[in-house]
């Protein structure tokens, strides 16, 4: 479990002291050697507040301003995302800033990829499994129950039905999760829970596997990733598979009380978005 105690010698962003070895070893590494340094974050919960409606989610006011004190000390800085790559610019407000133009954010579970330096996006066709589905969804919520508030969100290359809004969230979470994966599994799909959500998107990308791809790409030394839900699990399993190759790395938990399994796995926990938002700001305040 990651820890809140801190290094009093900068009151006004103080730096968390991670609890476990390996993240003591990831933070020593990344303060030493910032220019090989990747730092890659989770969007929704992470950098940005959940919200009832994500739709209406942005970035954290303060995060544009911490991302780009930090990004130009490190090698990289990756955003991890389940949404579409454009989507994510938009509500985090990314393109155009000063200092983020070597920012990159992996939407889509790394399918799409924007580039601050061209502000473009590159993505593969999408997978035909994702218009099946999203021609048969309302037939099968209708058939689940149709449960009052639940509803639909277009994702381009994937689609989610969110629970939060539904009179039981988690009842009606747990009564669709069944059809819901029936139908993936009919048209070549995956699940991916959430925080009141189920995504149904293609297989063979997660955040671990963009996370991955990005370090071999960027040729990154030290890792930090910070996640808040399930869908970060794969990416902190990713590091935890770079720190046994020899590559330090950094856990970081935005931590809520609807998921606990990453503060469990994390090295450092932070209270939600604006605790990111402060140790990006106390590493940035660290490093030449």
């Amino acid at each position: 479990m990651g820890t809140h105690t801190t290094d009093s010698t900068h009151p006004m962003d103080p730096l968390p002291t991670p609890q476990t070895r390996p993240g003591r070893d990831g933070l020593t590494a990344l303060l030493a050697q910032p220019r090989t340094a990747l730092v890659g974050l989770d969007f929704d919960g992470t950098l940005a507040p959940i919200v009832a409606d994500p739709e209406q989610a942005r970035a954290h006011p303060e995060a544009l301003s911490a991302l780009a004190a930090l990004a130009p000390k490190v090698a990289s800085v990756a955003v991890i995302t389940g949404r579409p790559a454009g989507v994510a610019v938009r509500y985090g407000g990314f393109s155009g800033v000063p200092g983020l133009e070597h920012l990159t954010v992996l939407g889509h579970y790394g399918a799409e990829r924007w580039d601050g330096a061209t502000g473009t996006v590159t993505a593969p066709a999408p997978h035909p499994g994702v218009a099946a589905v999203r021609a048969e969804l309302p037939g099968v919520l209708d058939r689940a129950g149709a449960w009052h508030g639940t509803w639909i969100e277009e994702k381009g290359r994937a689609v989610a039905v969110h629970t939060r809004r539904a009179d039981d969230p988690q009842a009606a979470f747990e009564a669709l999760r069944g059809p819901l994966t029936d139908l993936a599994t009919r048209h070549g799909l995956i699940v991916e829970p959430g925080r009141m959500v189920l995504e149904l998107r293609p297989p063979g990308m997660d955040k671990g596997v963009a996370l991955a791809d990005h370090v071999r790409k960027t040729g990154a030394g030290t890792v930090l990733y910070a996640g808040d839900d399930l869908g970060d699990l794969p990416a902190f399993a990713a590091v935890e598979k770079l720190r046994s190759d020899g590559i330090p790395g950094l856990l970081v938990c935005s931590g809520s009380t609807e998921v606990t399994e990453l503060a469990e796995r994390a090295d450092v926990v932070v209270d939600g978005p604006a605790g990111v938002v402060h140790l990006l700001r106390a590493l940035a305040a660290r490093l030449p």
